[in-house]
């Protein structure tokens, strides 16, 4: 991939996940841990939890990602248990969710980690991510942050994707033009079309996304890949 001089990446959904959408994480720890709910309740669950999140300051700048996923899934369990979805004795199963997903990301991050080390020692990079204003502190639970030069962040800065201008923050972050810049994320619609729109190369790491994203004629993903370490190989061609 030529031309290419500074590299832009998602977190959630990317790096903490290799293309797996969140909803689908939690929705796997449900089900080892023996929460039977069925599929369209779960959903309204999750969007429930996320809208709670996005909306009111309930994480801080200091909370860490296991901090995180303890309010997100007990604010699942709230919204199942005031429709009466989910059992009493369901109600002491919620940490053994949290402690899943957090093993899970762990272990996913410890493989994306190799690819992102990579990536910066070859390139300036930027995190561009819709988020809830402790990714400094996300960043450093994981070992990441020596790995960007800047992080712009939904909930610090006041704009969220798919609006482009959180991704012409990144750009700028870069000091370069939108043409030098590759962009890397799970979400045709979030991350690849907005990303596309300023000029920007974009690829697009697609594995198992929240719905379908129907690409936009004019506007096609410079490549997709189904895992992250794939982005190596596409920068030395």
């Amino acid at each position: 991939m030529k031309n290419i001089k500074g590299i832009i990446f998602d977190f959630g959904g990317t790096i903490d996940t290799n293309g797996i959408h969140w909803s689908e994480v939690i929705r796997s720890q449900y089900m080892n841990a023996g929460v039977e709910i069925d599929n369209e309740t779960y959903r309204a669950a999750y969007v429930h939890g996320e809208r709670t999140l996005a909306k009111n300051r309930i994480i801080t700048p200091q909370h860490t990602f296991l901090r995180l996923l303890e309010e997100k899934i007990a604010i699942q369990f709230d919204y199942l248990k005031s429709i009466g979805a989910i059992e009493a004795e369901s109600i002491g199963k919620q940490q053994k969710i949290v402690e899943g997903c957090y093993k899970q990301t762990k272990e996913t991050i410890a493989c994306t980690c190799s690819t992102v080390q990579k990536i910066s020692g070859s390139y300036p990079t930027v995190l561009v991510t819709n988020f809830y204003g402790n990714m400094p502190v996300v960043l450093k639970e994981f070992s990441l942050d020596k790995y960007f030069n800047s992080i712009v962040e939904s909930s610090v800065v006041g704009i969220r994707k798919p609006d482009p201008r959180l991704f012409a923050l990144g750009v700028e972050a870069l000091k370069m033009s939108s043409d030098e810049v590759l962009v890397v994320g799970d979400s045709y619609r979030k991350d690849i079309h907005p990303s596309l729109t300023l000029g920007c190369k974009a690829v697009w790491l697609k594995k198992i996304c929240w719905e379908d994203e129907p690409i936009i004629e004019g506007y096609e993903p410079t490549a997709i890949i189904s895992d992250l370490s794939e982005i190596t190989g596409l920068l030395e061609k």
